[in-house]
């Protein structure tokens, strides 16, 4: 029989159970969007909305992706869908009080112990994750893929305007009975039970993807026929924490990303379905899979996810892919979606297709024994009379809480970890709750299908109905659509100054890069960007960059990827990718923050879209585990495109010129490596630092933090900049106290009404009208001027000394870096030990704002494509 006639045939035969009432089934989907994460999104949306209606997307933002770059990709895959009818929520600005009370809206940012009253905080948990390539840089652009398949959809990020998590959860759930498949960290769906305990009656059913109560990890393993120089890694942990099992082989990701949330959910006394690690351990993604998906794409959305999960193979860390990548969220988007077509109400014990399922009691560990120790780990009781949340003194919740996955508390003298944070474990005790558990996939019911689990054949045959399919891809979306690179020809121009812009992305970066494009290459001559996401943005935001320049017509420039983490802040096993957030912290996560300076504001997806853009493709030339279906489209390393303007510039007997706009973690590392050449660097100019006055002239760390004097770009790599400073470079310093005197929005906005409509100048005034209403509007967004004084830094280098007036003074400076989080990130003058700066005191503000509005309405050296929608309409028009 047709595969269609059957899924049509069981569809009709289960349609009575599977509806409530006469009505479909309402399901929340909370969500990190990892890759596997919107796997499980489009088999919902694929089964028969008579039977399920998936009505809102909420996503975990602590977790696996950073909220601005997550909210973007599921609007465009539900526009890919025609599926703008289902809510999105994210984020939020609440927090939490110092006596446990939850405040309306609170974003979920953060652990639920660590929240207080801001986005900004501690990455406890979320250590454990990759920030680069593996890891969130890898979720936030899915690979790469996002920008070159998903269509860009109407809907998007908007600053005050996005619904959040927490209203999306309340109306769903007002509005009567509903189901939750959480397959993220647990924080938004804890907060919205302990905030609305008159709404838990409507939750009908929460479906968890995460823990694991009797698995024993596969992953790690060393084959049956290895070599004696395989070393067995995780092999046989409970957990699946790969960058902490030395301190913690208990946990699963979801769930540590917030244990205290996950014991909320889990013993809240609503019914809930577990299914763990020792479930989606027994469904990994074979090679007889991976061939039968190669040859059944027929839709958009099964096209989307073959090619995701083709380059999750291919740049695999490892050659154990097939035995370490599992079916996490769609396997349990499968057993939820069979579990409620057999009617839990009639079938007690979870019936369904696809997994064994069986009743255990178990608990979530929050803390370690011993109990009721007060050792600073632990922000719920440690100096406080009263605990937080109502918890008992000497409680289950009250022991060691692990800090971060090198915790020393974790690992035992044997080196195994001895931290239980995250564990669901099976037990008997008081504490216990009985919670459905699904124990293994289930095998395929045809003996000699090459789709050996029975889900497989599932997964495949919703993904590629033509019932509910995607409308098209980006490329397909414009029946003219062809990828242009934009590349200037100046012809006989004399190109003057050579100059490397590295920046961390911020809405002021933005701002002086478009700035330094307009500036005549008579004067400088842009070689190059690097960017840092050690700053105000998260490395995939790179393709803001790649976006903007491609407006400007400069698809010529190289565009280096910085380190993504701090110095001396980064896992040891795990040096490139994993570390700590000691200073990072510093930037909100939400509003103001790292949700705004990863979508510019909203305004990024108004930029045409490049054919440049982050990817992890690569190949084994330049260090990959195995070359990718297009190894040349990677993605340049920083010191690669530094190495690179170094030994063009060296031939043709040049030296170049630095600007920094952000954390000096670029600048460290060129100096550290061994190829440096000092004398190749004519001079750098440093945007950041502050040259204190006085106890009322205060640096500009937000949040009300404890170090008064730092500025924010030398706090988030204080030794990196400890390093620049103490280098023979030539270095001019554009301290906060120069900054702070130009930094008004209403005089640029001014000045800007009355230049040349260049499309950069249009944008440029969105973005500073943004910024200025936001700050005033909303306290979250008190902060926005300080981006206006990140401008100067490229007005001083390039602009024209007489009309700007800059007063330059020699100052002995040393930056302190000792670890101390309240002194870090300062500037001192010091006579004896002191490097010796040029320090900007003050210049013409008037001048500087004409000066750059003169320039940004300049018609030479303007935009190519002035905006996305004139992209469309040359996409949508015949070429002549």
């Amino acid at each position: 029989m047709n595969s269609w006639v059957v899924i049509i045939v069981l569809s009709m035969v289960l349609v009575g159970d599977a509806v409530v009432g006469g009505k479909p089934r309402r399901v929340v989907l909370d969500t990190d969007m990892d890759t596997d994460d919107f796997f499980a999104l489009l088999y919902l949306l694929k089964l028969n909305q008579s039977d399920f209606a998936v009505e809102a997307v909420t996503i975990s933002a602590n977790a696996w992706s950073n909220a601005g770059h997550a909210v973007n990709q599921v609007y465009d895959i539900l526009y890919m869908m025609d599926r703008d009818d289902v809510h999105v929520g994210v984020g939020g600005e609440g927090g939490v009080l110092d006596d446990g009370t939850i405040l309306t809206n609170v974003g979920g940012y953060l652990p639920l112990i660590e929240q207080g009253m801001t986005t900004a905080g501690s990455c406890r948990y979320r250590q454990a994750i990759p920030v680069g390539g593996g890891g969130r840089l890898d979720r936030d652009s899915n690979m790469g893929l996002r920008r070159a398949f998903l269509p860009q959809g109407i809907r998007r990020y908007v600053p005050l305007r996005q619904p959040t998590s927490q209203q999306v959860l309340i109306e769903k759930a007002s509005a009567g009975p509903i189901t939750i498949l959480m397959i993220g960290s647990p924080t938004n769906i804890a907060i919205f039970l302990m905030n609305n305990p008159h709404l838990r009656k409507n939750i009908e059913h929460i479906y968890i993807m995460g823990g694991g109560v009797r698995s024993r990890n596969p992953a790690g393993c060393c084959p049956p026929n290895a070599t004696v120089s395989c070393q067995p890694k995780q092999c046989g942990d409970p957990g699946n924490l790969f960058s902490s099992y030395e301190s913690n082989p208990y946990a699963e990701f979801n769930i540590f990303a917030d244990p205290f949330s996950a014991y909320q959910v889990i013993h809240s006394g609503i019914p809930v379905t577990l299914v763990p690690l020792d479930a989606t351990n027994t469904i990994p993604t074979d090679p007889e899979f991976f061939e039968v998906f190669e040859q059944k794409q027929a839709t958009y959305e099964a096209q989307y996810c073959y090619k995701s999960l083709k380059m999750a193979r291919d740049t695999w860390l490892d050659n154990q892919f097939y035995s370490s990548y599992y079916m996490w969220d769609s396997f349990t988007s499968g057993v939820a979606a069979s579990i409620m077509l057999q009617n839990p109400h009639n079938s007690k014990n979870g019936e369904n297709q696809f997994s064994e399922m069986e009743y255990i009691n178990i608990t979530v560990v929050t803390s370690n024994q011993p109990y009721g120790i007060n050792d600073g780990s632990n922000p719920a009781f440690d100096g406080r009379r009263v605990p937080k949340f109502g918890l008992e003194k000497g409680g289950i919740h009250s022991g060691h809480v692990q800090t971060s996955p090198r915790d020393p508390f974790c690992i035992g003298k044997n080196g195994k970890g001895k931290c239980q944070d995250g564990y669901t474990k099976e037990t008997a005790g008081p504490d216990s709750v009985q919670v459905l558990v699904a124990t293994r996939a289930k095998a395929s019911a045809e003996p000699n299908s090459q789709l050996k689990k029975a889900f497989f054949k599932s997964f495949l045959d919703v993904l590629n109905h033509p019932h509910q399919s995607g409308k098209f891809n980006f490329t397909n979306q414009f029946p003219y659509y062809r990828e242009v690179l934009h590349k200037p020809d100046f012809g006989t121009k004399r190109l003057r100054k050579p100059v490397v812009f590295d920046m961390d992305m911020s809405p002021g970066d933005f701002l002086s890069l478009l700035y330094l494009l307009k500036v005549p290459v008579e004067v400088i001559n842009i070689k190059a960007i690097i960017v840092s996401p050690t700053g105000w943005a998260n490395a995939a935001t790179i393709d803001v960059v790649y976006d903007l320049l491609h407006m400007m017509g400069r698809d010529d420039i190289p565009v280096g990827l910085g380190e993504v983490i701090g110095t001396n802040q980064s896992n040891p096993k795990f040096p490139d990718s994993v570390g700590g957030c000691k200073y990072s912290k510093a930037i909100p996560q939400g509003s103001g923050g790292f949700l705004d300076s990863d979508t510019l504001y909203g305004l990024a997806r108004d930029l045409p879209r490049s054919p440049r853009r982050y990817t992890a493709e690569n190949s084994v030339a330049f260090g990959a585990p195995r070359d990718t279906e297009h190894p040349e489209l990677r993605q340049p390393r920083a010191n690669e495109v530094w190495e690179s303007v170094m030994k063009s510039l060296e031939s043709a007997g040049s030296k170049i010129t630095l600007l920094t706009n952000g954390p000096l973690t670029n600048l460290a590392k060129i100096i550290l490596s061994e190829d440096y050449k000092s004398s190749m660097i004519q001079e750098v100019y440093v945007v950041g630092g502050h040259l204190s006055n006085g106890c009322f002239d205060k640096g500009n760390l937000l949040n009300k933090h404890p170090n008064d004097y730092a500025e924010m770009n030398m706090f988030l790599d204080p030794f990196a900049a400890k390093t620049v400073f103490e280098s023979s470079l030539n270095i001019t310093l554009i301290p906060l106290e120069a900054q702070r005197e130009v930094s008004s929005f209403s005089k640029l906005i001014q000045r800007l009404r009355w230049t040349n409509n260049t499309p950069e100048a249009l944008f440029t005034n969105r973005l500073i009208s943004m910024l200025n209403r936001l700050q005033h509007i909303h306290n979250r967004y008190q902060h926005m001027d300080i981006f206006l004084g990140e401008i100067l830094g490229a007005i001083v280098l390039a602009g024209d000394h007489s009309v700007v007036k800059p007063v330059l003074q020699v100052k002995p400076i040393k930056v302190l870096a000792g670890g101390d989080e309240s002194t870090d990130g300062q500037i001192v003058i010091d006579e004896k030990q002191g490097k010796s700066v040029k320090a900007l005191k003050s210049i013409d503000p008037d001048a500087y704002y004409e000066a750059f509005a003169n320039q940004l309405g300049e018609k030479e050296q303007s935009a190519v494509i002035g905006s996305f929608e004139e992209q469309k309409r040359i996409w949508n028009t015949p070429p002549k």
